[in-house]
């Protein structure tokens, strides 16, 4: 039996393993519904999330609210979570070590909350999620199995702010990917179709990871 997110996130928040926790004011575990749907996965915490303890919290979590909005959702009906939960100094990129070491707290994340749909946001969630080498360019705008999920690969709010903003041409296929993000929930909470009684499988079930 999976702990409780908010035990996790207990346990999280006094988390030694890497150097971050020397740095960091808080940890930044992640918020939101804990049976939700939706999962989103960005990079690592900045400057405001590490003061207020939330992902998302400054203009690209602004651009991610509205962004919701357009599908009919709230902050409150996703959950949002980043692969670091401790903020690199300087916004740095994540090193290996970092990583390896916070992996663990997104793999019991995704465990309690078992999401049908994950959205990685920007390069190198999108990266580590799918253990590619492929930018966000070229692997947005379509859905990827993972380990009886689907992934979902979109820029970064932050890179949208950044590149021009809402109405340049990042910020109009990252609203696209939010309607393929909408269509595909649509999809999977639809009933399946009654299919013929299929006789027992003998074999071993394929173990699930999350």
């Amino acid at each position: 039996m999976t702990r409780a997110l908010a035990e996790a996130a207990a346990d999280a928040s006094l988390c030694p393993k890497c150097r971050l926790a020397e740095s960091r004011t808080q940890v930044v575990f992640g918020v939101g519904d804990p049976d939700a749907d939706l999962l989103f996965i960005g990079e690592a915490p900045g400057f405001h999330e590490d003061k207020q303890g939330e992902p998302f919290v400054g203009a690209a979590g602004q651009l991610l609210t509205r962004m919701l909005g357009d599908i009919g959702l709230r902050r409150e009906d996703v959950y949002i979570a980043n692969i670091l939960k401790c903020r690199p100094p300087g916004n740095r990129d994540p090193l290996p070590d970092e990583i390896e070491a916070c992996t663990p707290w997104l793999i019991e994340q995704l465990s309690i909350i078992q999401p049908k749909v994950v959205t990685t946001l920007g390069n190198f969630a999108t990266k580590f999620v799918l253990n590619t080498t492929q930018g966000i360019t070229r692997l947005r705008g379509q859905t990827f199995p993972w380990h009886g999920r689907t992934v979902i690969p979109t820029f970064h709010p932050a890179a949208i702010l950044h590149g021009g903003g809402e109405r340049s041409t990042q910020g109009q296929l990252l609203r696209k990917d939010f309607a393929l993000i909408q269509r595909t929930l649509q999809e999977l909470r639809s009933p399946p179709p009654p299919q013929a009684q299929l006789p027992a499988n003998d074999g071993e079930e394929q173990l699930e990871l999350f």
